[in-house]
């Protein structure tokens, strides 16, 4: 599912590079292209979150080198925009990896990342026309 999940993102992406080739000036075309990146790089990290959490029980480790790779995208991101729904998409995801990261130092190897996943979604949604 989480597969499904990050190729209907990329696929997106893509159409959205066609899209935005035509439809933005240059600097426009800048900043949804670092948008796009951005929310394919999240996707990533989202998966990779996704697998690390259902694998916990072998090395949590790997959750929380997931939630560390989301933390720099979302850095990226929020330093790129200005879009007002972007932005709580942003803040939304970061309130979720910040729960998720309690709950795996408090020692809970299978945290619920509904949170993360939906904010990410919608990372995606804002970030594609």
């Amino acid at each position: 599912m989480a597969s499904r999940r990050h190729r209907r993102i990329a696929l997106a992406t893509a159409a959205t590079l066609l899209t935005l080739t035509t439809a933005v000036g240059c600097a426009g075309l800048d900043k949804a292209l670092d948008c796009v990146r951005t929310a394919d790089a999240i996707a990533t990290s989202v998966n990779n979150l996704q697998q690390a959490v259902s694998n916990a029980s072998e090395d949590i480790t790997q959750a929380s080198e997931s939630l560390d790779e989301i933390d720099r995208e979302l850095k990226k991101l929020d330093d790129t925009t200005d879009n007002a729904d972007l932005s709580k998409a942003v803040d939304d995801l970061q309130k979720g990896v910040t729960e998720v990261r309690k709950s795996i130092e408090a020692g809970d190897a299978t945290p619920d990342v509904t949170p993360v996943t939906d904010a990410a979604t919608e990372i995606g949604k804002v970030c594609t026309p």
